[in-house]
């Protein structure tokens, strides 16, 4: 991007994070507020329940086990991030869940056992994720493409992926996977040197966060992301690919929910068709919860692991108080309500 094109994009207001006009510096400001604010609703809701619980909440064991359960929701909210940043949204993760988790469940059980097993859950894992950013480019295709609404177009692939799962396996879960591919979901790094205390997929969800948040933050392709959700005209004028982009953040997301499949697969020890449903709500409250404006051009991914975490630790601490499930499900969309209400008064002011 030359010189001439950053001018512009500062003078139509561009390619910021958020804070629009105000500089880096006012950027920056203006987004620690609002992640200072989500760190202290969390530490809220954690010291709640550990006077609830009368401190089980704080037990060790209890924090790996919602770390672990978090760690997909994170995994797949992290690719609906980049959407939802550009004003998009994708509904269809649940059902890439299901569909990779089938896929990759049957490829185990049919590549030739002459293959290393390490290698068949290579393949099998490759194949998965192949797989979700495939059905992520399509979506992204018809959107760029052929200007379909983004509701529209990832609804109609959620509702075709999760048809397509059960014509893959006959309605029938797949069986009789590898007992080495259940250490992606149920392992624990350095176990036998430290114990049960860090598990596969916490570490697979680190470094997926990771990654993304340097993604978003130190690349040019992250500065597009927030100047497309920010002004998309603006940023056509800029000189911005913006159908290269929405692309990006598409197949992205198909693959990182493609990889949440792979977790889950393996945490169950088989494929499910009717695995991850409702999957794509947890992944877009996480977001919203974390900060991310549906309105776009704004979102951090620290703050998606802040919101993922709100929602896991709501989950287990009603759970371990004996909140009924059904009052649960009232609390979390208040909840989401609640913080989209906050995102439209805030853009009021």
């Amino acid at each position: 991007m030359d010189l001439k094109v950053e001018t512009e994009m500062e003078q139509v207001g561009a390619g910021k994070p958020s804070g629009a006009g105000k500089g880096r510096i006012g950027a920056l400001l203006n987004r620690l507020p609002q992640n200072y604010v989500i760190l202290l609703v969390f530490v809220g809701i954690c010291a709640l329940f550990t006077i609830w619980t009368d401190g089980l909440f704080l037990q060790p064991d209890n924090i790996v086990n919602v770390l672990r359960q978090i760690s997909i929701n994170a995994v797949i909210a992290t690719g609906l991030t980049f959407v939802i940043i550009t004003a998009g949204i994708d509904l269809s993760v649940g059902s890439i869940v299901a569909i990779v988790g089938v896929f990759a469940a049957q490829l185990l059980v049919k590549i030739p056992s002459t293959f290393p097993v390490w290698g068949i859950i290579f393949l099998a894992c490759l194949g998965g994720l192949a797989l979700g950013a495939l059905i992520g480019a399509f979506s992204g295709f018809t959107i760029t493409r052929f200007r379909v609404p983004p509701f529209i177009s990832t609804l109609a692939m959620w509702a075709s992926a999760r048809g397509l799962a059960f014509i893959l396996c006959d309605g029938r879960p797949v069986w009789n996977l590898p007992i080495q591919f259940n250490y992606i979901g149920r392992g624990y790094i350095f176990e036998k040197l430290i114990g049960p205390w860090f598990p596969v997929p916490v570490l697979i969800m680190g470094i997926v966060m990771y990654t993304a948040h340097v993604i978003l933050t130190r690349t040019t392709i992250g500065r597009y992301i927030y100047a497309i959700g920010g002004n998309e005209e603006a940023s056509r004028l800029s000189g911005i690919n913006v159908r290269r982009v929405k692309m990006f953040v598409y197949i992205f997301s198909g693959l990182m929910a493609a990889l949440g499949g792979i977790i889950l697969t393996s945490r169950l020890a088989s494929g499910q068709p009717n695995a991850g449903q409702s999957y794509e709500l947890y992944a877009i409250a996480a977001s919203v919860v974390g900060g991310t404006s549906l309105a776009g051009g704004e979102g951090t991914i620290p703050g998606t692991l802040i919101g993922a975490l709100i929602i896991g630790v709501l989950y287990n601490g009603m759970n371990l108080a004996g909140v009924e499930s059904y009052s649960q499900n009232v609390i979390i969309g208040a909840i989401i309500l609640g913080a989209v209400l906050l995102d439209q008064m805030k853009k009021r002011k």
